[in-house]
């Protein structure tokens, strides 16, 4: 399987361990993901919500060049997937907005290529099956507060790889790693992260109500496909909270007994390590 990679922003930077992870992983199980040359920011968090030209353009930008080199389009980031796929779904189904799209970005869509998560290549093209023959070392005894965010599943029309209300794909990708997703009700509340700077009250409060609300289904980790999320969960925690957040690829390299697992998990700003040496799943 083969397929264009947008990596994105967040990746380069405060996300560099869900990147690094995403790449070996997919190498592991078989998934050869190129760099989309030339990708440029997809307009996550602000473009959207300030200039609807440059939201649709930036987006279009980047699916005109995964059109060009013709393979379907993969992307970790939540925030990034969803903002590259709505301008998909706009081109695909408003002439207007295809129109208006070619214009800005410079191209003629012809709907050929689709935007992936990797959550649902890992899920849907890969499968739970294959990803637990390839299990090394099972994550026994983790139990996991399994977060999509608000991004991820919605809207449904434009991304139904899974239940808008009570997604399930996340759960199933950790029951095939050995670990233990916990039932809980906040799979798809915001954490806030898209103010953190500019009311980082308001995000302090959404931040502790998951945390305990985690704590209190039983789990002793979370884990995302989002690195807003992943980042605002460990960076507005409460002080006395050591909940450490994964991504979802840092458990899936666990358990397959890749190497270089550590060098991800010390990019934390809470340290997983303790909670993975109690369970003797440290690398």
């Amino acid at each position: 399987m083969q397929y264009s990679y947008y990596p994105g922003c967040s990746l380069e930077a405060t996300g560099v361990e869900y990147n690094l992870s995403t790449r070996a992983v997919a190498a592991a199980l078989g998934v050869e993901l190129v760099e989309l040359p030339g990708w440029t920011c997809c307009g996550s968090s602000s473009a959207h919500a300030v200039n609807k030209d440059l939201a649709l353009g930036l987006a279009a930008h980047n699916i005109a060049l995964a059109q060009e080199h013709g393979r379907d389009l993969v992307v970790p980031c939540a925030a990034c997937y969803t903002r590259l796929s709505k301008a998909d779904y706009q081109m695909r189904h408003d002439p207007q907005e295809r129109v208006r799209g070619e214009k800005l970005a410079g191209f003629t869509y012809t709907g050929e290529i689709t935007v992936y998560s990797f959550l649902e290549v890992v899920k849907d093209h890969i499968g739970t099956e294959m990803i637990a023959r390839a299990v090394q070392r099972p994550l026994t005894g983790l139990k996991v507060a399994c977060y999509y965010g608000c991004l991820l599943v919605r809207p449904p029309e434009v991304r139904p790889f899974d239940r808008a209300e009570d997604p399930v794909s996340l759960d199933e990708v950790v029951a095939a790693l050995g670990a233990e997703p916990v039932s809980w009700s906040y799979k798809t509340t915001c954490c806030g992260a898209g103010l953190s700077l500019t009311r980082p009250a308001v995000v302090k409060r959404q931040v502790d109500r998951l945390l305990a609300a985690a704590r209190e289904a039983g789990a002793e980790a979370l884990v995302t496909a989002c690195p807003l999320c992943q980042n605002n969960l460990e960076m507005r925690r409460p002080a006395t909270e050591s909940l450490p957040v994964f991504y979802f690829t840092e458990l899936i390299g666990l358990a397959l007994g890749l190497g270089e697992a550590r060098a991800w998990l010390k990019k934390h700003l809470v340290d997983p390590l303790n909670l993975l040496q109690k369970l003797s799943l440290a690398v």
